[in-house]
């Protein structure tokens, strides 16, 4: 099996773990901290906006299976990356939209994504999105990881996630692992 990974920030990781770890080809999604300076934040730190780290998640992938072209397709469409420290209700820094690359290659495959958003007007608005070189990730506290899948009756995830997962599911169905049909 082939490796690669990529880490995304798009508002709440609660959401976008939810998203992409239902995607056939994602080895692993870890919630975490990324593109801020201390070491080891904590969620209460990130949450004040002061810290310069975005609620991210580390993408492990198998690039033969999903490329980093349709990952980025997801992506794109299952968040709103034309707001500015925005994710619907959540806002501050910390729920940014921001791609952080690991080589020059995927840096590449980001721009020419986004250009093709823009080129076709997929949003009416400009994409903001911050597409920055890879720096550092912490991962996210224990009670953070597969929180949508543990707390599905949690207000914030029957009304912010699930109608997520919902268009994921429509839009993306083929690419969905057998268990999450």
């Amino acid at each position: 099996m082939k490796k690669d990974t990529i880490t995304f920030a798009g508002g709440c990781f609660w959401c976008t773990e939810a998203i992409f770890k239902r995607l056939k080809g994602i080895i692993k999604v870890i919630p975490g901290y990324a593109g801020g300076e201390k070491e080891n934040p904590s969620y209460r730190e990130v949450s004040t906006g002061e810290t310069g780290y975005a609620e991210s998640i580390q993408i492990e992938f198998d690039p033969s299976v999903i490329p980093l072209s349709k990952i980025l397709d997801v992506f794109w469409h299952t968040h709103n990356p034309t707001t500015i420290n925005q994710q619907g209700a959540d806002i501050g820094s910390q729920y940014r939209s921001v791609i952080f690359y690991n080589s020059e290659k995927q840096r590449k495959t980001i721009l020419k994504s986004k250009e093709r958003l823009e080129r076709e007007k997929v949003y009416k608005e400009k994409i903001v999105t911050e597409i920055l070189p890879f720096k550092n990730f912490y991962k996210a506290e224990d009670y953070h990881i597969d929180f949508y899948d543990k707390n599905r009756d949690y207000p914030y995830c029957r009304f912010v996630i699930d109608p997520k997962i919902q268009k994921l599911l429509v839009k993306y169905n083929r690419e969905i692992k057998e268990e999450f049909l």
